[in-house]
Formats: structure tokens, sequence, C-alpha cells
């Protein structure tokens, strides 16, 4: 079984967010870059299926040279191969048409993929490449098993989790809970070693131009001072609700 593994490169969520050039482009200056969570779940996932299996793994980031670090933290984690494509991600669309290129020319049979990315969390580009493939495809995958080129898939819905049953080749949208995240692993230093020997293939984007691009971005607002309401005077608790909150 061949498997494609699809790896965002996103800020560490505890690093402090600004912008530049007018609040038109992302600082990234002093900003600690990581697997994307979600993806880091689905690349844990397809290491079980190697070991247990005997399946191969790849794992692919749509971006620039900025990325390779962390496409050898996924080498070092146990895949055997890399690809990036180099091209700046810069929408949905655009990174699943590069991951589907990849996709039909490589045979893979299960791709995995985190639900969304931490950055943007868009939720698109696992279910527009499913499209684009014409593959099966699962989004908010909570566990998979595959035997004999059947698939066995939960997805978290409300209220519970759903399970159904599919044929290869699928693209799953994983999340939490197709492994745990006490089973993530750490590179060791053989690993880290055995990475900077293993193939990491640079390839250029098929696709020309981009549909969208960024007018410019705005922090939240900070919060307000809070306002401690005596339990007794409900009067004042509803006009501030009505006045200032606006939420009745």
């Amino acid at each position: 079984m061949k498997i494609l593994v699809c790896i965002s490169h996103v800020p560490d969520t505890t690093s402090k967010i600004n912008f530049t050039e007018n609040d038109t482009k992302f600082d990234t200056n002093g900003v600690q870059f990581v697997i994307n969570p979600y993806d880091e779940f689905c690349l844990t996932r397809a290491m079980w299926f190697k070991e247990k299996q005997g399946a191969s793994v790849t794992v692919i980031n749509v971006g620039g040279s900025e990325t390779e670090p962390t496409l050898r933290k996924a080498l070092a984690i146990g895949a055997d191969n890399a690809i990036r494509i180099n091209t700046n991600p810069t929408d949905g669309i655009q990174v699943a048409k590069e991951l589907a290129a990849v996709v039909k020319s490589g045979g893979y049979d299960l791709v995995l993929a985190g639900k969304e990315s931490a950055d943007y969390n868009g939720q698109m580009v696992p279910g527009m490449l499913a499209t684009l493939t014409d593959f099966n495809f699962v989004n908010g995958c909570v566990g998979v098993e595959v035997a004999d080129n059947k698939v066995t898939a939960i997805r978290e819905i409300d209220g519970g989790n759903e399970t159904l049953s599919s044929s290869l080749p699928i693209v799953l949208g994983g999340q939490k809970g197709i492994v745990e995240e006490k089973d993530l692993r750490i590179p060791n230093m053989r690993g880290i070693m055995m990475a900077r020997k293993k193939p990491l293939e640079v390839v250029e984007p098929t696709t020309e131009g981009t549909l969208t691009n960024v007018g410019s971005f705005e922090k939240p607002a900070p919060k307000g001072a809070v306002k401690l309401v005596d339990a007794d005077n409900v009067d004042e608790l509803i006009s501030l609700l009505h006045n200032e909150a606006k939420v009745i």
C-alpha cells in the first residue's frame, strides 16, 4: 500500500503573530514553524500502517525551501521519502490542484491529510483533493483500518461517531483520535541522522496564478475590562447585555 501524507508548515500556536508591509504580509521573524498538528496525527497513523502492513509512506508539502526542515522532521519520524512542490501556498484550491497532480501520477492508495491547517482553519483541501482525483473521501476521521483493499473509517459527527466502509483509493481528513496525543512520535537521534540521507524531491508547480489575493490582515480587538454585576441587580445585567454586548 502506498500512502501519501500531506504536511502543512504552520506557526507554533505559542508564537506571537505580527504583520508587515501595511498589514498585508505575515511577519515570520521569530516564529517557530512546526508540522500541522492534524497532519502529525495522520503521519503517526501512516507509520502504524508502515510497521504493521509494510506500507510505504511519502510526505508532501506545498511551499518554498523554508518548509524543508518540517519535511525533514517528518522523515525523521519515519517517512520513507518527501516531496516539496516549489510554490507559495495561497489558497485551498491552488494547494489541492498541486497535490492532485502528484497523487494522479504517483499511484497512491491512501492519502492522509489533517482535516484543516492550524493557521487558516479552512478545512477545504482534503475534500477538494478527493474531488480532483476522483477518490473516495471521509473527513473528520478519528479511526481507520485497511484490510484487503477495504477501508473502515470512523468519523466524528454531532453527538457521536459514524463508521463507514469504502474501498481504496481514498482521501481521509484526519484529526485527534485517528491516534492519540500520547502516541505521537518524537524523532530520535538515529531518525534524525537517517532523515538526512532520505530523498527529498522538489517538483515545480503545475498550475499558474492564484484565485485569491490577500487584502490585509487584522488582529482581533483586545478584550475589554470585565464588568461585575450584583447578583440581585437583574435590570442592570439585562441593560448591559442589550445595550453594550448586544447579545439580546
